[in-house]
């Protein structure tokens, strides 16, 4: 009896002996896979992690546009810390619901350079015409609405607009009002929608869509009601307050959107009634609160400018009717990129595109300055310093000394 005792002792403390060799070199084979496991990780050179950049693939239609570019692809300009696409005057004839083929081209291969935010310096729709009923005014809105604004809410993508004359007009009949007071109140019941939400952060919109502030990514936007050359004192005002204000002087940039431009750069826009009046007082009080850009649209020709201290953005069209800038030089249906780069001397970088060829424009193909009706405009890789001694007296004596400064 005490012999079985004995072996049943022994048997149970062979199996206990095994179960707990068992335990430890399964313990030891977890440790050392999840030892092995992390040296391979520590292993890993950075450049094998999978970046963290949107690489979704683009949608067909994009990619079967951006392929037509030639044998070398559509131009894909280096990023900076916040990227726009800019765009103007969208509308065809008066009253039309529909748009030049160039305009869905250009809408449809915003998303190859995956903006930010889409900017637009006016004339969405076709009006400016007082023969049309509130019917074809609402319909030309829903036209733009399917062409436009509805596939940028589609593809998530800001919209940050002003608004032009053919939108809206602000030109003032004998009587102090406006000429074209429905078409604004239909501008007005089109972008007070809910639906229509443009998807900016606001910080001033009580007299949207006319007059508002918002901001991007650290850069403060002001739009005024650039539709026709006179902005009232009591809106200039407003205009001052809101650049002064401390929403606008701690942000890293500030952008100014409006329709008409200061200086005159084309053909048949070349007169007062086409630009903003007192052009050098409003730069002046723009300069002064160190707005860095004025992206306007209305001649229909694309010059990247500068006067003074203050870049002057004027926009090529997608629209019906491209002009010669003032010097006879062709224009070209156009768009740009926008790239900002804080830390970049200049700021920003403009990558322009002529639509129908998807070639890009360069600055060398344009005049060194253009010397419209009120005053010279830079190219803007040229400084009045830089220019000849022939192509200053040149200017002078188109304009005067008084209109031919930096």
């Amino acid at each position: 009896m005490r012999s079985q005792r004995s072996l049943s002792r022994f048997l149970f403390a062979g199996i206990i002996g095994l179960c707990l060799a068992i335990t430890l070199h399964a313990c030891q084979s977890i440790n050392t896979s999840q030892t092995l496991t992390a040296t391979e990780q520590a292993a890993t050179p950075p450049a094998q992690v999978a970046p963290q950049t949107d690489a979704s693939p683009l949608p067909p239609e994009t990619a079967a546009i951006a392929a037509t570019a030639g044998p070398n692809g559509l131009f894909d300009p280096p990023r900076g810390d916040v990227r726009f696409v800019v765009i103007s005057d969208l509308n065809d004839v008066y009253g039309s619901t529909d748009y030049p083929p160039e305009v869905d081209k250009g809408i449809t291969l915003i998303p190859f350079w995956k903006p930010d935010m889409v900017l637009c310096s006016g004339d969405m729709v076709a009006g400016q015409d007082p023969t049309l009923t509130n019917e074809r005014l609402r319909a030309m809105w829903q036209a733009f609405d399917d062409h436009v604004a509805a596939p940028l809410r589609k593809a998530g993508l800001p919209y940050g607009f002003t608004i032009g004359n053919h939108d809206a007009s602000s030109a003032l009949g004998v009587t102090g009002k406006f000429l074209f007071e429905r078409e604004r109140n239909i501008a007005a019941e089109y972008w007070k929608d809910p639906a229509h939400d443009p998807g900016v952060q606001f910080i001033d919109r009580k007299e949207y869509p006319f007059y508002f502030t918002f901001e991007f990514k650290d850069i403060f936007f002001l739009v005024w009601d650039g539709s026709s050359n006179h902005i009232p004192k009591e809106k200039l005002n407003w205009v001052e307050k809101a650049l002064s204000s401390e929403k606008a002087q701690s942000a890293k940039m500030r952008i100014l959107l409006g329709h008409l431009p200061l200086y005159a750069v084309a053909i048949g826009r070349n007169e007062p009634a086409e630009v903003m009046e007192n052009a050098d007082q409003l730069r002046a009080m723009l300069e002064k609160y160190n707005v860095h850009t004025y992206v306007s649209g209305h001649h229909h020709a694309y010059y990247p400018g500068h006067r003074g201290k203050l870049q002057l953005l004027h926009m090529g069209i997608l629209g019906a009717g491209p002009r010669p800038l003032v010097d006879g030089t062709p224009s070209r249906k156009a768009l740009t990129v926008l790239d900002v780069k804080f830390d970049s001397p200049e700021l920003t970088t403009y990558t322009t595109y002529d639509i129908q060829t998807l070639q890009l424009i360069e600055y060398k193909q344009l005049p060194r300055f253009l010397t419209g009706h009120n005053g010279i405009v830079l190219r803007r890789d040229v400084e009045w310093n830089a220019l000849t001694t022939e192509e200053k007296a040149s200017c002078i004596s188109k304009l005067g000394s008084s209109l031919c400064t930096a």
